[in-house]
């Protein structure tokens, strides 16, 4: 997996800022042939490498065969193609192999800022192998709080003029910071799907953090629905001082 990712994140890399073709799928999800290239590379090494495990991947049909599957790899070739066609450097590659609906093996590389995360369940997470943990506390630091404006707002109910942490095109690699404690918390906004948080959960909880809905349950993946509602990431303490704001104050 790891070679695999690497690689896959090269073939990104040198298709990025290079005169793509480009198409929107659905309403206003956009698509480059370099999230096709990707992906393709991807697939074809992992499955002809497992080809009993089952496959889910933004870029490829839904083969409902894989609700089967004791095994499933999830994948997101480009998370954050928008900002990734845009010139940006926050977007990344993300694979995960989830087992019986939780994730066993997760890795994310962001190739144009040299970031490779890799977490294994039980065996913590590295970050371009240095072992990594989330911030410790349950402080609310708006600087270092990064996710939706509107949820971040909703943190401190008395202030209008909350300043949180710029924008993170890539929901993964948004996530994964905070399992390296460059951010303290990190929220999905609703409409998440399995491609784009699998890897990332796994890599925060094997951080010394959390990553659940705003109720507190526990993410499970490879299910016939992989959208998700608002989920939210951090440390230990602050994830459960979060979670309490919002049982006290939910969301409409």
């Amino acid at each position: 997996m790891t070679e695999t990712v690497r690689e896959a994140g090269e073939l990104a890399r040198a298709m990025f800022s290079t005169s793509l073709r480009t198409w929107t799928k659905g309403v206003s999800s956009p698509v480059s042939e370099a999230d096709i290239a990707v992906n393709d590379l991807i697939e074809n090494r992992l499955r002809a490498a497992t080809p009993d495990y089952g496959w889910l991947s933004e870029e490829s049909a839904d083969d409902p065969s894989r609700l089967a599957k004791q095994r499933v790899w999830i994948v997101d070739p480009i998370d954050g193609t928008r900002g990734y066609i845009a010139g940006h450097d926050d977007w990344c590659v993300s694979v995960a192999l989830v087992e019986g609906a939780v994730p066993l093996l997760a890795a994310v590389f962001a190739p144009v800022t040299d970031e490779f995360f890799l977490a294994a369940r039980g065996q913590g997470t590295t970050c371009n192998g240095t072992p990594v943990l989330a911030t410790p506390g349950d402080d609310l630091d708006f600087s270092k709080i990064a996710g939706p404006k509107p949820l971040v707002e909703k943190l401190d109910r008395s202030r209008k003029d909350v300043v949180s942490h710029p924008r993170i095109g890539s929901l993964a690699l948004r996530l994964c910071r905070v399992a390296d404690g460059r951010i303290d918390a990190a929220f999905a906004g609703a409409q998440s799907r399995d491609w784009d948080i699998a890897a990332a959960d796994l890599i925060v909880q094997e951080a010394n953090g959390r990553m659940t809905s705003l109720g507190g349950e526990p993410i499970l993946y490879n299910r016939a629905e992989v959208t998700h509602g608002v989920l939210v990431a951090a440390g230990d303490l602050r994830h459960a001082r979060i979670l309490a704001h919002f049982q006290k104050h939910p969301l409409p």
